[in-house]
């Protein structure tokens, strides 16, 4: 096996898979856009060209939305497609190595120091542009692996799939997708960014509304009315108490981490004209859902809060909860399954030093593919810290390192003819 290990890595074409990541970032594929669409199907022809045999497919939205599980949305869509490429081959893929095309919206365009974000810019060995990080290199180097495959002559004993979704920042409707057609693995990898260290576990994050109710009053004769915005103080302090407790005794595996499970209001609205006091006030957020924590336990929890706030006018007029967008339940890799070992194994052989295995306080498609039965962690390129950032870049090193370290998980796991 050493020799054919020799040969898939001779042929990783690095300068190729750094030459697709940047045209891979150049595509504007934001959530539900027209863009997310064109790069999965880019990806099945990248893909076919591999040697693969490709299953594209238009999602059926109305269908999966009613089906039990489903993970929830937050950006509007008309459609989705599924990408799932598999190598010739009898019985499951012993590995699926998976990775999602969309990336979140630029925010601020100033911001972006001068440059335009889709633009790929290259300074030294850093690639700069939305999605680099999250998780465009990751996607491309699952990729580059299959290619490096097909390129050495390998025939693998067993098959290898590479699995291509949409909609993975806003609940995960593209891997919910994939398992509910079908596409398996007996593991699977996600190049989901994670600075050199192998995440065996993800925390949850639920995606919460408030509406604060106010009463109208005309600004002169503020005391007249009631402000929305200052009934809403004291269930915001609430929240902040709600999380400290709810951070306290994290598991071993956050060790570092001084917030795993955090809860953030990220929009705020109020008011309709400057004059007038506001009578509604609506924020969403997203509540961290500890690890192994039934989701409903976590908004129970949550409801229990807000409700529980004492304030005279709350009291009469009681906040409303809903949980609209995306749902996502914590998810970790089995205790003691050998993939981890394997991967850490592949990364210590290409780095010189083996991995740290930790968590991570955000949620993921892990979640969902740990749901369907399939044993999965996070190893890929970039650190996540630039991932939805105006600064959002990768290091082309971990690029190459993280492409090496696959191609050898990849050989060893699925074996050579």
């Amino acid at each position: 096996m050493h020799d054919v290990e020799a040969k898939v890595l001779d042929a990783i074409d690095e300068a190729e898979t750094v030459s697709l990541l940047a045209e891979t970032v150049r595509v504007p594929s934001v959530t539900g856009t027209d863009a997310e669409s064109e790069l999965q199907h880019r990806f099945a022809r990248l893909l076919d060209e591999a040697g693969m045999d490709v299953d594209v497919w238009k999602l059926d939205l109305p269908g999966l939305t009613g089906r039990p599980g489903f993970p929830g949305t937050e950006a509007p869509r008309s459609e989705g497609y599924g990408v799932a490429a598999v190598t010739p081959g009898e019985g499951p893929p012993a590995l699926a190595l998976q990775g999602h095309v969309d990336v979140v919206p630029t925010g601020d365009l100033a911001k972006w120091a001068g440059s335009d974000p889709f633009s790929a810019r290259i300074e030294g060995d850093v690639l700069y542009g939305r999605g680099a990080c999250d998780m465009k290199a990751g996607l491309v180097a699952n990729l580059a692996v299959a290619r490096a495959v097909r390129r050495a002559g390998v025939r693998l004993a067993r098959p290898l799939a590479v699995h291509c979704v949409i909609s993975e920042e806003d609940g995960g409707l593209g891997a919910f997708a994939t398992l509910a057609r079908g596409h398996t693995a007996e593991a699977a990898v996600i190049t989901e960014p994670t600075s050199g260290a192998v995440i065996t576990a993800n925390a949850g994050a639920l995606t919460f509304r408030l509406e604060i109710a106010g009463r109208a009053a005309h600004g002169a004769t503020r005391y007249e009315g009631v402000n929305a915005v200052e009934a809403f103080w004291p269930v915001f302090e609430a929240i902040r108490r709600l999380e400290s407790e709810r951070n306290r005794d994290a598991h071993e595996l956050f060790a570092g981490n001084p917030m795993p499970y955090p809860i953030e209001i990220g929009v705020v609205r109020a008011g309709d004209w400057a004059s007038t006091v506001p009578d509604l006030l609506v924020a969403e957020g997203r509540l961290g859902v500890r690890l192994d924590e039934d989701p409903a336990a976590a908004r129970a929890a949550f409801e229990e809060t807000v409700a529980g706030v004492a304030h005279p006018w709350l009291r009469d007029n009681p906040p409303a909860v809903t949980w609209p967008g995306g749902q996502f339940a914590s998810g970790r890799l089995p205790a003691g399954h050998e993939l981890l070992g394997e991967v850490a194994g592949a990364v210590a052989d290409v780095t010189g030093a083996r991995p740290a295995e930790s968590a991570a306080p955000y949620g993921s498609d892990l979640r969902l593919y740990a749901a369907g039965g399939i044993p999965t962690l996070h190893y890929g390129p970039g650190d996540v810290r630039y991932a939805h950032a105006p600064r959002e870049q990768v290091d082309l090193g971990e690029l190459r390192a993280v492409t090496r370290a696959l191609a050898l998980l990849v050989v060893r796991r699925c074996g050579a003819l």
